[in-house]
């Protein structure tokens, strides 16, 4: 019989009390999951078999074709080999090896292998648990600063939030896609030290979401480098779209044979099946970094999110016919849709951002100031009440980003095509 309390751990590894839980801002649901009903209110006004376009989605398991059948049933027959007890925290071996291996192809070199590849339960649970490591294993302090582009995706505003990160958002200029440079790193990073604040990481995005910015490796290689060089304590490579390219994907061992032994150990690269196959319901992602870094989430993934096996059977059974082969259709279509929208919005003298990945940035402050609104959000809202259009308004993702939309090309061409006509006949009457 135990006659007094005891805490779980010795005395010298309890908490220090800390109330900032008790004054953050209240987290919002993400505004891409309700954009969709909008188009609602139109189909009540217009009739149910009226036509609407939905360029607002980034799942091509909806607007595509999504994962193939047939590696959805080799997938099963993966699933029943394994069988269904429980799994590693950090993922099946066999899917560990089969990443290292098959799909990254990691050369000796890097010094990288199975050991430094982890499963996720989709993208948002990698990206949790990173936050996590950027705390713990790095400075061991809640508050520091994760910055991100001046117009990042909308969970990267929140999502580290959560975790106990400020985010802090980087300058940036629109005629270069609000892409970061060497100055804005710099002077994020004075920022966040003038409110005592070190900066915990850094996002660097391509293709980005929502811009659809594109960098090559050699930009992306650059500012890593500058921003360890910094004090910047991990750079996280978010290529969840990378496939989704005209181009090849990127190429991680060009990346970690840029950087020193002891400077690869600050690099974690995020991929997965959600965009590139069409993937969105599977929940597969996995997260590549140093083995520090997938020992601390293994043990905190033991106590919280153990990933399914089945999503690591997908991804293995597309390796096995090789990843570009399955991702054919996906890519295509995209890239296809990508020419048609591009050569509309040049036909009509729109400004706007297009590289790979799934979108265009478009620039709406002639039809937002026509209507006297005050950003995109009413301008998004009126394209899919009365014409039928859904768009991501860019105020959702930040301040910056209020004068444009979000436009997804993820669909067969004919739609991107209807779609952006649609656009332009409701901007026309909107003038």
């Amino acid at each position: 019989m135990w006659t007094q309390p005891e805490y779980a751990v010795s005395d010298q590894y309890l908490l220090d009390v800390n109330g900032y839980p008790s004054h953050m801002q209240a987290i919002p649901t993400s505004k891409m999951f309700v954009v969709k009903r909008a188009l609602k209110t139109y189909l009540e006004k217009a009739g149910a078999g009226a036509s609407t376009y939905d360029a607002s989605q980034g799942d091509g398991g909806q607007s595509l074709t999504g994962v193939p059948p047939e590696l959805l049933e080799r997938a099963y027959q993966i699933q029943r080999e394994v069988g269904t007890g429980y799994d590693t925290p950090a993922g099946n071996e066999r899917f560990r090896r089969a990443t290292a291996e098959q799909y990254w192809k990691f050369e000796a070199e890097t010094g990288w292998g199975p050991d430094n590849v982890l499963a996720g339960q989709g993208g948002r649970d990698i990206l949790m648990k990173v936050y996590s490591a950027m705390i713990h294993v790095g400075r061991g302090r809640v508050g520091d600063a994760l910055i991100t582009s001046a117009v990042p995706w909308i969970s990267y505003n929140w999502g580290p939030y959560a975790a106990g990160l400020n985010v802090l958002r980087a300058p940036g200029d629109p005629n270069q896609g609000w892409a970061y440079s060497s100055e804005s790193i710099s002077e994020a990073i004075a920022f966040a030290r003038q409110h005592n604040q070190e900066p915990a990481g850094i996002v660097i995005t391509s293709p980005d979401n929502p811009t659809g910015r594109t960098m090559p490796l050699t930009e992306q290689i650059a500012l890593a480098q500058k921003a360890l060089d910094l004090g910047v304590q991990f750079v996280l490579f978010d290529w969840i779209y990378h496939w989704v390219t005209e181009g090849q994907p990127h190429d991680i061992n060009v990346v970690l044979k840029a950087f020193s032994p002891e400077d690869r150990k600050r690099l974690m690269f995020l991929d997965g099946l959600t965009k590139s196959l069409g993937g969105s319901n599977i929940r597969g992602a996995h997260l590549v970094a140093d083995s520090q870094v997938i020992k601390f989430i293994t043990s905190y993934a033991s106590h919280g999110v153990i990933p399914s096996f089945y999503s690591q059977a997908v991804a293995i059974a597309a390796y096995e016919i090789g990843y570009g082969e399955a991702c054919k259709p996906i890519v295509e279509p995209t890239n296809a849709s990508r020419h048609r929208l591009r050569d509309y919005l040049e036909e009509y003298n729109y400004e706007f951002i297009m590289g790979d990945g799934y979108y265009a940035f478009i620039n709406m402050a002639k039809w937002i100031q026509a209507q006297g609104y005050a950003d995109s959000e009413a301008l998004g809202a009126r394209l899919a009440e009365d014409f039928g259009l859904a768009v991501v308004p860019g105020v959702f993702f930040s301040p910056a980003g209020k004068d444009w939309v979000r436009f997804s090309y993820a669909l067969p061409p004919e739609r991107t095509a209807a779609a952006a006509r649609r656009m332009h006949e409701a901007l026309v009457v909107l003038s």
